[in-house]
């Protein structure tokens, strides 16, 4: 999720163990801080994008690294405020709080290894989108009220009843993308789209509309819903993953590294001479978010010493209006 979240969420969690022990900015502050240290890593340079793209959420959102450093961590915070006889509270505080951001980070698409060491397995679930405010909104106005009221029996019950509505909206979002998953499965069947792998993920800022996408064979089936939809198969466009170029660049490590960590969702392409790979899980047709070329055309395929970023941002002027539109159930084509 992104940083305002994730500080929202750690001051939230903070003031909820801490309760009266200890002053409520103090455990909304250090919370907050600690709900944003694993995301220190994207100022490590790989010196290579794609590996800076699969090495992000990596050990240092890995459940076992974090659980080792809040030892350390906490013992520094009661000792520095002068509350010992508190220490193992705020380790409890400060554990949650280093442990639930890469467990909400999971619920997105990206991929988070959690079990770091023993594995490198990229976990996403993609139920909720990294920006979503009625996740980010009920943590935050919590937190305030809980310092506005310094900490009062009103103020510490504000904080749970926040910290509750967002969870509540998280357990909303997961239950809508199993019934999307379900709604897609049929349309595809209905269509007779034999699909090896089904991506269910929401669209930007909400669970209303959800993206679906559907690879198989030598191609991949890009669809959307809403659950405002009116009753009905969904529609799908078909586009061509790149198969013959996927075997002329089987060796590669950056294509391997894609193929993994996307679980299988990308694409291979050629534009301007270049052949790029594309992560379809985030972004939309013809737009990906993370997109590296990979090589340049020539007979062989002539291999770039480093990968260069190529990602594309949609054109907001004609995305926006088809967005809100396409929120409420209207029926249109995805803007190309």
């Amino acid at each position: 999720m992104d940083s305002l979240t994730q500080i929202a969420l750690g001051a939230a969690v903070g003031v909820a163990v801490m309760r009266r022990r200890t002053a409520v900015w103090k455990a909304a502050a250090w919370s907050a801080v600690a709900g944003t240290l694993p995301d220190l890593d994207v100022v490590i340079d790989h010196g290579d994008p794609i590996l800076d793209m699969v090495l992000h959420r990596a050990e240092t959102h890995a459940l076992f690294w974090l659980t080792l450093f809040s030892l350390p961590f906490a013992a520094l915070v009661a000792r520095l405020h002068g509350e010992w006889a508190q220490w193992r509270r705020w380790w409890l505080a400060l554990w949650l709080v280093l442990v639930t951001h890469p467990l909400l980070d999971a619920l997105t698409v990206y991929g988070t290894q959690l079990a770091l060491p023993f594995s490198n397995h990229p976990f996403g679930l993609g139920s909720v989108f990294i920006i979503d405010p009625l996740v980010t909104v009920p943590w935050a106005v919590g937190t305030a009220w809980a310092l506005a009221a310094r900490g009062s029996a009103v103020g510490l019950r504000a904080n749970a009843v926040g910290l509750a509505l967002g969870c509540a909206y998280l357990a909303f979002g997961f239950g809508a993308q199993q019934h999307v998953r379900q709604q897609a499965i049929a349309s595809l069947q209905a269509q007779g789209v034999q699909a090896e792998r089904v991506l269910v993920t929401p669209a930007a800022f909400s669970t209303l509309l959800w993206r679906v996408v559907a690879v198989g064979g030598d191609h991949y089936h890009e669809g959307y819903h809403s659950l405002r939809d009116a009753p009905g198969p969904m529609r799908f466009d078909r586009f061509d993953r790149g198969a013959a170029l996927a075997a002329e660049l089987a060796g590669h490590d950056g294509v391997q590294r894609i193929r993994a960590f996307s679980h299988g969702f990308y694409k291979l392409h050629e534009e301007a001479g270049l052949v790029r790979i594309s992560d379809l899980r985030m972004g939309a047709e013809p737009n990906y978010t993370f997109s590296f070329a990979v090589a340049r055309r020539a007979s062989p395929l002539q291999l770039l010493p480093v990968a260069q970023s190529a990602g594309q941002r949609p054109d907001v002027q004609r995305a926006l209006p088809w967005w809100w539109q396409r929120l409420w159930g209207q029926p249109l084509p995805p803007p190309r």
